[in-house]
């Protein structure tokens, strides 16, 4: 890239301490953003904000969070996004701490979750404890398969495979038993126009942050035009039939653990009737993404990327929907605070538009060339 991010990789806050920037929220003023950062021998992360090219450390009192300090004495504060959410590690289980009021509708979700999740699909979280804004969940044993897939886990290509379709058959079963499942009506519907509008936010708010960059000036325009592609190819085929859908479906969220027990699934908080599309390629990006950067091996990507197309075929998934939302997922990467991260999904979605034009179906780019290489 020809110019620079205004997010730096890491901060130096008023005390001489150096922290490493680790996710990056676009605040509402153009120019600012919101920060998880850690410190090199500190456990847990703190919350920071990036105002004008300022890095503040904020205070371990979040005003938007006001239960955050009494639940994080509890534990190990491992996920942070400051005013909106965080997460405390303990030796029981997992505290999630939402602004007042906010985890109402979370805990409704979670308590219609347990009604559909189908017996031995998957084990989930149990709620211990809950009030306006504070749910207390049991720990899952397990590791979650995105960490799973790195060479250095151990696993073979064969053990990694079968953990796969161990996901597959145990999907396939969920989101089949969900048809007709009279718990399904009580949750939010997750339509195509949702899809398309939670888009629209996350692409005018990075045309927002960078309109004033000169140097991003082409970026801005590729990234226009590559959503009013994505949003338009969204609303261009009939949608396939609403089921169950968890709503943010990464392989971070799906844990194994040794045995025979089901595999774990964590945060049911955007939980919605929605198209199976929707999650299968959420999934398949984020292991795409990991491939491409490279976390795991073109062959495992492709061997995780084979059973989720064996899920979709299961599913009824129709190809051209996969296909759309997969898009969706890949602009969301697009709209992020790094100019080479948003530049790199440009490209992909760039790639995946010709591979389409040539006819290759659900099939992406990615693993077109992994089975070229020598692939599965």
């Amino acid at each position: 890239m020809s110019w620079h991010p205004r997010v730096p990789r890491s901060a130096v806050d008023s005390c001489g301490q150096t922290w490493r920037i680790h996710r990056v929220w676009p605040d509402s003023t153009a120019g600012d953003y919101i920060l998880e950062v850690v410190a090199p021998g500190q456990a847990g992360v703190r919350g920071g904000m990036l105002r004008g090219g300022a890095f503040e450390l904020l205070s371990e009192d979040d005003p938007g969070l006001p239960s955050l300090r009494a639940e994080s004495r509890r534990g190990e504060l491992v996920s942070y996004r400051p005013h909106m959410r965080a997460v405390v590690r303990t030796d029981a289980g997992y505290i999630k701490v939402f602004p007042p009021g906010g985890a109402i509708v979370p805990a409704e979700r979670c308590a219609q979750t347990e009604i559909l999740l189908a017996p031995g699909t998957f084990t989930a979280p149990r709620v211990l404890r809950n009030s306006p804004d504070v749910i207390v969940f049991s720990a899952v044993p397990g590791q979650p398969l995105g960490y799973l897939g790195d060479d250095t886990a151990g696993l073979s290509d064969e053990e990694f495979d079968r953990l796969w379709e161990r996901w597959q058959h145990a999907w396939t079963a969920q989101v089949g038993s969900s048809a007709g499942h009279a718990a399904l009506a009580a949750l939010p519907v997750h339509s195509p126009e949702v899809e398309v509008a939670d888009l629209r936010r996350w692409v005018n708010r990075w045309l927002r942050h960078y309109n004033d960059v000169p140097e991003a000036a082409s970026q801005r325009a590729t990234l226009s035009a590559r959503a009013d592609d994505v949003i338009r190819n969204l609303l261009r085929t009939a949608p396939d039939p609403l089921v169950w859908a968890h709503g943010d479906l990464h392989d971070k969220q799906i844990l194994a653990a040794d045995g025979p027990s089901p595999l774990g699934l964590l945060d049911f908080d955007d939980t919605a009737q929605a198209e199976a599309a929707l999650d299968l390629a959420n999934l398949d990006v984020h292991l795409e993404l990991s491939a491409r950067i490279p976390c795991i091996s073109p062959d495992r990507y492709l061997a995780a990327h084979t059973r989720i197309l064996a899920a979709a075929e299961e599913l009824h998934v129709s190809p051209d929907r996969f296909h759309a939302y997969s898009d969706g997922a890949w602009l969301r990467l697009a709209c992020s605070p790094y100019p080479n991260r948003s530049a790199r999904a440009l490209a992909v979605l760039g790639e995946r538009a010709a591979h389409i034009s040539l006819g290759s179906g659900y099939k992406s780019g990615f693993a077109s060339e992994a089975m070229e290489s020598g692939g599965r």
